[in-house]
């Protein structure tokens, strides 16, 4: 019986180290996933923080009442103002602003850098985040004069940077809001009328580049339409079409999500 009574004992203490060895790992299991949460907040939080300021440095609203006046002359003016002094000021990669009408959240200065990594996680301010900054593929020109401009940024969870942009096949609302979005640069004010919206394959020929217009690319916009997972009106296309197309990450390392618009308006900036 003693016998008995000690190799209960042995196993009741073995099962007792166990279940503490498994608590303490539950536990560092628990906090370093908490961890990474709260760094994660932190740097979406960063992030958020640095572009609204960015924004309260350099961007005006526009009385929603003045940016298209009906009339004999029918004015159009964009949403914003922009101050690319003070943009210059922080960096001068910087080569314009983009505004989305119907999503309230996308309204960045936009860079073009040497490469396609440099601002991956690189904010304007040159810090380390993982938001980064949009930008323009370091292959186009960089003055949205090139045939096919490429505009990437990141989808992020919380829906900065381009992570509402997926709104447009979400809610079909959202196109019937506005099809518009805007590129404000320091020579001119360009708005472009979204033509397209649709998910693809990192290596699709939605990102190919052209060196000049001609009947490939006329064929390229008929297609990139007809790729479109919402119903637009894009009206006729022609090689003197320009085309801004913006591109964001999946949560898929195969496809990517991507918004295409047509230039449909060159307002020249008043210097002075």
């Amino acid at each position: 019986m003693g016998e008995r009574k000690k190799e209960k004992k042995k196993k009741s203490k073995a099962g007792d180290v166990l279940l503490s060895l498994v608590l303490v790992f539950a536990v560092g299991i628990f906090c370093y996933a908490a961890y990474n949460l709260y760094h994660i907040y932190t740097e979406y939080k960063k992030g958020t923080d640095e572009y609204n300021q960015i924004q309260q440095m350099a961007v005006t609203e526009r009385d929603p009442d003045s940016t298209e006046q009906a009339g004999p002359e029918n004015t159009l003016e964009p949403p914003i103002n922009v101050d690319f002094a003070s943009l210059r000021s922080v960096n001068e990669d910087v080569v314009g602003w983009i505004y989305i009408e119907a999503l309230d959240g996308i309204s960045y200065p936009v860079v073009h850098g040497t490469d396609n990594e440099e601002y991956l996680h690189t904010t304007y301010e040159g810090n380390y985040n993982f938001a980064g900054t949009i930008f323009v593929d370091y292959e186009n020109s960089g003055d949205f004069s090139d045939c096919n401009t490429l505009v990437y940024g990141h989808n992020m969870k919380n829906g900065s940077m381009f992570g509402d942009l997926k709104e447009f096949v979400q809610d079909e609302e959202t196109y019937k809001k506005s099809r518009y979005f805007w590129i404000l640069t320091p020579w001119n004010n360009y708005r472009y009328e979204i033509i397209s919206a649709y998910t693809t394959s990192v290596s699709s020929d939605t990102y190919t580049l052209f060196k000049g217009p001609g009947e490939e690319f006329l064929q390229y916009l008929n297609k990139i339409v007809s790729y479109s997972e919402i119903e637009t009106t894009p009206g006729e296309l022609t090689v003197q079409d320009r085309i801004v197309t913006l591109s964001t990450c999946t949560g898929n390392d195969a496809t990517r999500f991507v918004v295409q618009g047509k230039l449909s308006d060159t307002l020249p900036v008043q210097q002075g």
